[in-house]
This record gives structure tokens, C-alpha cells and sequence, in this order.
């Protein structure tokens, strides 16, 4: 039987110290398989239609990391454009709540629309701060800069209580962190991080009833029979979420159906508890060495205040971090190594 540590390390094997998923996922061996046999079938000019299967598995897999019906899944391009149905659909003077310093792809589409109130707040209180008349409140599990996870437990019980609906974010923890996609009126998540994925898709998870969302951007792969909704309106728009489908980008859905099935292999529990015990070595190692990290408990993703500048030294070095507003963002998923752990901690004590 393979181990978690067998099936990892027969599909990665990084030429650095990888340790920035959270701008990028590697790409497993068996998604550049099927990305390399996608672009050879058009290349050949062999019939597509095995990718438009690849869709549907990808779609079919994802909700079931997401723990809803396939019918409810949207395959989009990117967060912004999936926010902005959800914008589109609010009405004039509604007020919408954010935490601050969130990722702008969540809430910038918010913005764009200056009829709408888009209040503020400290991510810890995002909670409290939801009030009658509050429409939504807009939130990443996970925050991009620095780690720290919100308490959608306590936002989607005061979000009821108020009549406000949710839109989480989940780019930053689908994949390693589990996610109840039901607990939440939308759901969206980028394929190219923690899924291991190419660029270019995400899914959005919406309410069987639509949510109230409009179409905005349908075309014919939106239509209930696509092939019969070429030309001319769309007679029938799908009975499905996949009528706020786009057009789909088929060699990354191809290779993100592979890398969604390795994430399902491994288990996003295992996953979780791989990525945790990495970030919290980090995390333990920084108190040796006398730096605090921003407070992030559980997350995979350690950031520590005044050590940004240090990223292009440890580039150099072959340590893949980031610099996030002075800030040195560490992130780690199961291709890393607590090898991997100890040497970014040794680079830092120099």
C-alpha cells in the first residue's frame, strides 16, 4: 500500500525549497501528464471531447472536497469575476461587510459598484460587526498576508441572525484545510494554489436556488444542451450551477482533474495535518531564534513581521518565500519536508 510519503514523493521533485504555495501550488507529475496529452490532442487535431469529460470530473471532484451536490458547483475563471455575479446582483445602498487588508480579487468587485456601502473591519471582529442590514459579509478562510483563519463559525451565526448572506473565500485553504462549502451561501476558490492546478480556473459553489445571481457572463456552455446553444440566445440555461459556467480553459481543467484526484488520495485530513506540523516546527523554531510571528494558530501559513527583506536572499539561497508588506510569508504543503522546515530556519539564524 502507498503512504503519503511514497505517493508525494512520486509526484514531486522540486529543484528548490518550495516553500510558497500560497502564491503558487507545484504542479504534480501526473497534471503535467495530462496537460502535455491535452495540448498533444490539439495539436494533432484528435477530437476534444474527452476534455469536456475533464470539466465535469474536475467540477465533480471539487465538490466533493467541498462537501456539496456537483450541481451546485460553477467552474469560472478567476474569484473577481465570480464576486462580481454576487456584486451585480445586490441592490442599491446594500451594505456589504469586509475584514481589512483582505485579498482584492474578494473584495474589490464590491467596490467597483459605488452604490453599494462596503463597511470595514478588523478581521477579529467581523463577527460583532454584523448589524441589521447588513447584506453580506465577504471573507477568505484563510488570510493571503498572514495566515490567520476567520471564524466562520461565529460570522455565519451572527450573518443568520441578522438575515446577511456569506462569500468566503476558500483560495487560500481548499486543499489543505477541510471545508464545509454547505455552511455558506457562496464559495468560491482558485485552482492554482493549494489544488495543485494550472492558472486559469476556479469554482464557485452557489445555493440550489441560485442565490438570486445572474448570468451574467453565459454563453453557450451555459445553456442546459451546449451544443445546441451555439447560435442565437440561449434557449435553456442549465438546470445547474453551470449556467455561470465560462467558457472552460480545457488543458487546465485536464491537468486540475489529475491534481484534485492526488489531492483526494492523500486526504484533505492528512493534508491538513501534514501542512499544520510543518508550520507550527516553523512556527517553534522562530521562538528559538526570538521572532513572533503574526498570531495565526492552525493555519499552514506563517508570516513574521520585519523579516520581508530577506526574500531575495534566501531566493538566491533557493528558498522560495514571499515578501508580503515587510512581512516574510512562509507556507507549507505536502510536498515539504520538516528538511525543508530546519533549513529556512538556519538561512534565517545567519
Amino acid at each position: 500500500m502507498e503512504t503519503f510519503e511514497s505517493l508525494v514523493r512520486a509526484e514531486f521533485a522540486p529543484e528548490s525549497t518550495f516553500l510558497n504555495t500560497a502564491s503558487n501550488g507545484l504542479l504534480p507529475a501526473r497534471t503535467v501528464t495530462a496537460v502535455h496529452s491535452a495540448m498533444r490532442m490539439r495539436a494533432e487535431g484528435r477530437p476534444l471531447g474527452s476534455l469536456y469529460e475533464d470539466v465535469e470530473a474536475a467540477r465533480t471532484a471539487f465538490a466533493r472536497l467541498a462537501g456539496v451536490p456537483v450541481e451546485r458547483v460553477a467552474a469560472g475563471a478567476s474569484v473577481a469575476e465570480l464576486g462580481g455575479l454576487i456584486a451585480a446582483s445586490l441592490p442599491a445602498g446594500a451594505e456589504v461587510l469586509t475584514a481589512e487588508a483582505d485579498f482584492a480579487s474578494l473584495v474589490n468587485p464590491f467596490h467597483m459598484r459605488a452604490d453599494l456601502k462596503v463597511r470595514t473591519v478588523p478581521l477579529e471582529r467581523l463577527a460583532e460587526s454584523v448589524r441589521p442590514g447588513t447584506a453580506l459579509v465577504a471573507v477568505s478562510t484563510v488570510q493571503s498576508a498572514d495566515g490567520r483563519l476567520a471564524d466562520l463559525t461565529a460570522i455565519g451565526e451572527a450573518a443568520r441572525r441578522h438575515g446577511a448572506r456569506t462569500y468566503v473565500d476558500a483560495s487560500q485553504s481548499a486543499g489543505w484545510l477541510p471545508l464545509d462549502a454547505d455552511a455558506h451561501d457562496f464559495v468560491a476558490a482558485v485552482g492554482f494554489k493549494w489544488l495543485l492546478g494550472p492558472h486559469g480556473t476556479s469554482f464557485f459553489v452557489v445555493p440550489q436556488d441560485f442565490g438570486g445571481l445572474t448570468p451574467l457572463s453565459a454563453g453557450w456552455i451555459a445553456g442546459e444542451v451546449p451544443w445546441e446553444s451555439c447560435y442565437g440566445p440561449v434557449r435553456e440555461l442549465a438546470r445547474s450551477a453551470r449556467r455561470f459556467d465560462v467558457s472552460p480553459a480545457l488543458f487546465t481543467l485536464a491537468g486540475l482533474r489529475a491534481s484534485l484526484s492526488l489531492i483526494e488520495e492523500l486526504g484533505v485530513d492528512a493534508v491538513h495535518a501534514h501542512d499544520r506540523a510543518l508550520a507550527d516546527r516553523f512556527r517553534a523554531g522562530l521562538a528559538d531564534l526570538g521572532h513572533e510571528p503574526v498570531p495565526a494558530p492552525g493555519s499552514a501559513i506563517v508570516s513574521v513581521p520585519g523579516l520581508g527583506h530577506r526574500q531575495p536572499e534566501l531566493g538566491r539561497a533557493g528558498i522560495e518565500v514571499s515578501d508580503r508588506a515587510g512581512n516574510l510569508r512562509a507556507s507549507f504543503h505536502l510536498y515539504n519536508t520538516p528538511a525543508d522546515v530546519d533549513l529556512l530556519l538556519k538561512a534565517l539564524s545567519s
